[in-house]
């Protein structure tokens, strides 16, 4: 098959709109019309990866980290990324990264985190905004099922556990066609007066171009007559984290073992002990100090994420725990997350899991 087909499945999942402005999402290194047979999956694109790619015959590498996050300006072999994308394009290998694209998605790296502790009822800590639009069209009442059914199956009127949500309004809908018009109802030059419905149904940004298609696809006027709606509201589907609860409570030294065992973790570092049990648990894969207000305002108990810097402790203000347990290890299940769901979709395509660790944290 060929690497656009394996981007498109991968962004049906995680779009690279989910991605944070920042990032640097996609096909860093490559061509999509390239076949492959086989993919690597890892955390980091690093030279060894690189290496093992090769010998293990891999047309593409799956990173979750982007190798290239800012502009390359030479490529000279002078730093480790330089290195890494030289030697895959000398082996045709592309690169692809998915990064906060994941992050965002509602059972991504945080909430994997939340499964591998057994939390309960996860839901995500910081919900996305400006990610949701709502569609408004006008339809001749005698096509509406038609029209609404298609617009239904490309994503649109889907509210978080729901599906197949819109609003309909009867009215009266008027429209004079000129020279040019090959109009479906009536005739040129002479106004049409029908009956419509009024069809609202919010969506998903991600999934705007292929409702538009569906619209103009199904309905029957030659002009399609739709309005598009940016909403201020949260998408609770996508976000940053996730918070949930324990089965049973437990104090926090209890809690620490826990975390390093599940988690798979040789330390912690860690606010001031609080003396009360932990029960509400909240999670950031990767760099989280941002998210520590999100963890305090939801009431969680103890929080756990990577990268705190020293005057991010003193955020607890004995309200919570904080909890830094390095950020390869927030994100060490991202691999077999990925391959997980590429094999579930494509299972005669070949998804192996890097055995290089690429963590460049090591603890004394």
């Amino acid at each position: 098959m060929k690497i656009n087909e394996i981007t498109k499945i991968l962004e049906s999942w995680a779009p690279l709109t989910y991605a944070e402005d920042f990032d640097n999402v996609g096909l860093l290194v490559g061509d999509l019309d390239s076949k492959c047979s086989k993919a690597l999956i890892t955390l980091d694109t690093t030279e060894e990866v690189v290496d093992e790619a090769i010998r293990k015959g891999c047309e593409l590498i799956i990173s979750f980290h982007p190798i290239i996050f800012s502009g390359l300006k030479k490529l000279t072999g002078k730093t480790y990324v330089e290195r890494a994308v030289i030697k895959a394009i000398k082996n045709n290998i592309a690169i692809y990264s998915i990064h906060t694209a994941l992050d965002n998605h509602k059972n991504g790296v945080s909430h994997e985190m939340g499964d591998q502790l057994g939390l309960q009822k996860q839901q995500i800590l910081i919900p996305k905004k400006n990610t949701l639009k709502k569609l408004t069209t006008y339809v001749p009442s005698d096509s509406v099922s038609t029209v609404l059914e298609a617009l239904q199956k490309a994503g649109a009127g889907a509210i978080g556990n729901y599906y197949d949500c819109s609003f309909a309004t009867s009215g009266i809908g008027t429209f004079t066609g000129n020279e040019q018009s090959s109009p479906k109802k009536g005739k040129q030059g002479e106004q049409e007066t029908t009956k419509e419905q009024q069809l609202h149904l919010t969506f998903d940004e991600s999934k705007e171009m292929d409702i538009l298609n569906s619209l103009k696809e199904s309905h029957p006027y030659e002009e399609v007559a739709f309005e598009i709606y940016k909403l201020e509201n949260n998408n609770q589907d996508i976000g940053m984290g996730s918070i949930g609860k324990l089965e049973k409570s437990m104090d926090e030294v209890a809690f620490f073992d826990y975390v390093k065992k599940h988690l798979n973790t040789p330390h912690i570092r860690h606010s001031n002990y609080l003396g009360r049990k932990i029960k509400k648990v909240a999670l950031l894969g990767g760099s989280g100090s941002f998210a520590i207000k999100a963890a305090k305002s939801q009431g969680a108990d103890a929080f756990i994420t990577a990268d705190l810097k020293y005057h991010n402790f003193f955020e607890a203000e004995n309200e919570i725990m904080l909890m830094d347990i390095g950020h390869y290890e927030t994100e060490q299940y991202t691999k077999k997350l990925i391959a997980t769901y590429l094999t579930k979709k494509i299972p005669s395509f070949a998804c192996i899991l890097s055995k290089e660790t690429t963590n460049p944290v090591n603890y004394f």
